[in-house]
């Protein structure tokens, strides 16, 4: 690995300061490494999880709304949105996109009553939570009985060709096509922060191990293209 692996994480004023500052060209960059699908998957794979209309929703990390836009369009309006996420920047995007409810804060710790919902997500944001235990437990605490949570993620593969692939493309290819497709250096910054997390992240075993340990159960993961994790579990 390249030495560009360390540090990963940025404390809490410089991550949101990131975010702030990469706002505007977010939904750009998500388009771009997605091919263009990145929309459609989130609606599959919630689908794939079990979210149905009349649900009461909490996305968690909610960014400029892309998990809660596909929500809404799975369930053709008929979910209740409700979004947490420390960047007032990007979320200004996402309240622009939905009428839906909005908290400032961290999955850590939700400013939201206890039970209240029936659904719980978040994409590809776990990377950037410092402390599993503690968000897991969050999760649970706000859901009611029965509530599922789905996680969306991007996982290196394990194999060493794989690796090679994945770290080229993600920590190569797409940092300069984003600079090149948005003239912004913060699209490079952010791609290359993307990266580093990507592949410094634990494995998916570990995500299952987290959940059990918060009180979930049928906790499940699923691989998609060779990277893309779905992870769901439901609360007892």
């Amino acid at each position: 690995m390249s030495s560009d692996l360390t540090p990963v994480a940025l404390d809490p004023v410089r991550l949101r300061q990131l975010f702030d500052n990469s706002a505007g060209i977010y939904d750009r960059v998500d388009a771009l490494g997605s091919c263009g699908r990145g929309l459609r998957y989130r609606q599959e794979a919630l689908g794939r999880a079990g979210l149905q209309s009349g649900a009461r929703v909490l996305d968690v990390a909610c960014g400029t709304g892309l998990m809660s836009l596909a929500a809404s369009q799975l369930t053709q309006g008929q979910v209740t949105l409700v979004g947490v996420d420390p960047s007032p920047g990007m979320s200004a995007l996402a309240r622009a996109k939905l009428p839906m409810e909005f908290h400032e804060g961290v999955a850590e710790a939700l400013p939201v009553p206890d039970a209240t919902f029936d659904f719980v997500m978040m994409g590809y944001a776990l990377r950037h939570v410092p402390d599993w235990t503690r968000a897991f437990r969050e999760f649970a605490r706000v859901l009611r009985p029965g509530g599922r949570v789905v996680l969306l993620e991007i996982t290196r593969p394990a194999s060493r060709s794989g690796g090679i692939i994945f770290d080229g493309y993600f920590g190569g290819v797409l940092p300069a096509i984003g600079f090149l497709f948005t003239g912004r250096p913060n699209a490079w910054q952010l791609y290359r922060y993307y990266w580093r997390t990507m592949a410094a992240a634990h494995p998916p075993a570990a995500v299952l191990a987290a959940l059990d340990q918060a009180g979930f159960v049928a906790a499940r993961h699923q691989l998609r293209y060779g990277c893309m994790s779905e992870y769901v579990a439901k609360k007892a």
